[in-house]
């Protein structure tokens, strides 16, 4: 028997994708036609994905859980509408599948469980198993009318040993440059283990400063957080720098789970609220839509900060026939001793 295994199961009457690592008892679930999520990550049968409402609920009201990608903006924007490149976008829940904080800010972009995304493939070998997805946004006008730069996205989820890596590529389609500030948002936890007890390690160095409807204000901390229990701390931060090697760590229970930044995401927001829904995170902020009582830990890769695409703080843009991409990788183990 190969080492990796690519498997076929059905969740909500829609086809999905599960990796497997047979030598690491790991398994990593995709579900193409509701927005490429990644719905589950088991590590020898404990779910290690905070999961909250679940596939349902996601694929119902777009209440994110599992590994969602945010796009084309992660986290808020503090305005519905925004000028880019000579074109002005307005966000009309009415035009568009946007979503809206408690405060009524656009949140997490617009491709929640979006049905558009089309399987490229699925390969298991020895080394690896692999699913691949595109989704052509400049094809759907509702898509456009809330961000109208034409560009396919393809999202490459691949299980090799301990590791699952999810590479997103952008690449401009029409005939203007497209603003790059995407994100994902894993919702990690520790099966079987109490909060309290989740060590937690945040390799960052800067921190920006927020309103009290988080977004930011311009200005930035120097922070130092060392690894720690997460007890009754709570986080709803953007880190705008990171250390040298971006490894965010989750352990406890005989687990550990390691998420790194790699190319293209040089920014984190790191969500973990504290106490019953609703919830609100450090400095009374609110936090993110839909809050529930699980509990998670959520270490998100982002390729702009908060509000990029009104403020045009630190975007990136993709030019006419160009591409974009960037990995992050999640390592699950368990550390002797």
């Amino acid at each position: 028997m190969a080492r990796h295994e690519v498997v076929h199961e059905q969740r909500l009457g829609r086809d999905c994708t599960v990796l497997v690592s047979h030598e690491h008892d790991l398994r990593a679930g995709f579900a193409p036609s509701v927005g490429m999520v990644g719905y589950s990550l088991t590590h020898r049968g404990g779910e290690l994905l905070g999961q909250r409402g679940g596939l349902a609920a996601y694929r119902e009201r777009g209440s994110s859980f599992g590994i969602p990608l945010l796009h084309p903006w992660a986290n808020r924007l503090s305005a519905r509408s925004y000028s880019l490149q000579g074109r002005r976008a307005e966000l009309d829940p009415e035009l568009a599948p946007v979503h809206f904080d408690p405060n009524g800010l656009p949140i997490h972009g617009m491709l929640a469980a979006s049905p558009h995304w089309s399987e490229l493939g699925r390969e298991a070998g020895d080394d690896r198993a692999v699913v691949a997805a595109r989704l052509d946004y400049g094809a759907h006008e509702e898509l456009l009318a809330a961000f109208p730069f034409p560009h396919e996205l393809e999202v490459a989820a691949e299980l090799a040993g301990d590791t699952l890596s999810v590479n997103t590529t952008l690449s401009a389609t029409g005939d203007v440059s497209v603003p790059v500030s995407f994100g994902w948002h894993p919702y990690l936890a520790l099966p079987g283990v109490q909060r309290a007890d989740w060590h937690v390690e945040l390799p960052v160095r800067t921190r920006a400063l927020l309103d009290e409807r988080g977004i930011p204000t311009g200005r930035t901390e120097p922070v130092d957080i060392p690894g720690a229990a997460l007890g009754e701390r709570a986080y709803d931060d953007l880190f705008t720098e990171l250390g040298e090697r971006p490894v965010f760590a989750l352990e406890g229970g005989g687990r550990r789970i390691e998420l790194e930044f790699g190319e293209g995401y040089e920014l984190a927001q790191v969500y973990a609220p504290a106490g019953e829904s609703p919830r609100t995170a450090t400095g009374g902020r609110p936090g993110h839509q839909d809050a529930a009582a699980d509990d998670y830990i959520c270490f998100e890769p982002m390729t702009a900060p908060t509000d990029a695409l009104v403020s045009g703080t630190g975007l990136r843009f993709v030019s006419p026939g160009a591409s974009f991409s960037a990995r992050f990788r999640i390592r699950v183990s368990a550390p002797s001793g």
